[in-house]
């Protein structure tokens, strides 16, 4: 019997959330749990945003923090200071993100590699600067914000996400985007504008990055620059990284046990870097490709059929 991978990806999505929804309205987790979910899916959204830029796109950005520290004081502002409603603070701010990627996008991604790293980085911290002598948010202090965010809100920004990435991945951008990973001069001399499509995922992924930001914000009650330094660079990195390079589910898996450990031994920072630092060096010594390496979770509903003139594997469903 094949099964359509829509009806997969379908059910699964009902099944986590039905399971946190049940679990939240039942009682039967408090409010650290309920926190730690909507932890997870913020985490997921950063690393499936990020997986476009680089996993898809293959540029090296690590300023990722930039775009969501924008999207977090930005879905503040809008909702502590303007009044507005929070999911219309939240797609603003991801707008305002959106704005700044494609600002930054624009001359820094006609740079390659180790070059547009550093670019990138410099204006994540940049942005954490602006951030930290902006008296108008709290500047060093910080900015109170009230929590708006909750497993409904999250989960359904995180639905949205994965949903327009994917779509985006297997669409002729997404093909466009792949082509310049696997060889920017050779896309570029079959005619596809690689700048343009450079600067496309890296406005995406900003944009969702900023609405990860916004549901940030509103969780934690408060909000101080010294949250969106250069290491919150390097972890959304590492989710990609740790996962696969050019896996969505790699990503999402990653995101969701490093958030995990990171949790647990949240009272211990140096053994949870230390544990970081170990996990990527036994990745990179016996699996340099990732958890995950360029393959997505849906590929293992493939069955292998014999024919005449060898094995070959079939989809199953469309």
């Amino acid at each position: 019997m094949k099964i359509s991978r829509f009806w997969i990806f379908f059910i699964t999505v009902l099944i986590v959330y039905g399971i946190g929804e049940f679990l939240i309205a039942t009682g039967r987790i408090d409010s650290f749990y309920e926190n730690l979910m909507i932890t997870i899916a913020i985490n997921i959204i950063l690393a499936v945003s990020l997986h476009l830029v680089i996993g898809i796109t293959g540029q090296l950005s690590i300023g990722h923090a930039g775009f969501f520290a924008i999207g977090a004081y930005f879905a503040a502002i809008f909702t502590m200071n303007m009044g507005l409603p929070f999911p219309v603070a939240l797609i603003l701010a991801g707008i305002v993100s959106a704005i700044a990627g494609f600002i930054v996008g624009m001359p820094s991604l006609r740079l390659r590699g180790d070059y547009l790293a550093i670019a990138t980085l410099g204006f994540a911290e940049i942005i954490r600067i602006i951030f930290l002598n902006w008296e108008y948010v709290g500047g060093a202090s910080g900015m109170t914000v009230t929590k708006m965010t909750t497993w409904q809100y999250s989960f359904i920004f995180l639905l949205i996400t994965i949903i327009v990435i994917a779509n985006f991945t297997n669409s002729r951008h997404g093909r466009a985007c792949i082509s310049i990973r696997e060889d920017e001069i050779a896309a570029d001399s079959m005619g596809i504008n690689t700048t343009y499509y450079k600067v496309l995922a890296f406005v995406i992924g900003s944009l969702f990055a900023g609405i990860a930001g916004g549901l940030y914000s509103h969780n934690f009650y408060f909000l101080q620059p010294v949250n969106f330094g250069v290491l919150k660079s390097f972890d959304i990195l590492i989710y990609v990284v740790l996962g696969g390079l050019g896996s969505m589910s790699g990503a999402i898996i990653s995101a969701t046990l490093l958030t995990l450990v990171s949790t647990y031994f949240q009272n211990f920072p140096e053994i949870r870097m230390v544990l970081y630092s170990l996990v990527l060096i036994i990745i990179m010594l016996y699996r340099p490709q990732g958890l995950m390496g360029s393959k997505e979770i849906t590929d293992l509903f493939r069955r292998k059929k014999s024919v005449k003139g060898g094995p070959h594997y079939e989809n199953i469903g469309t």
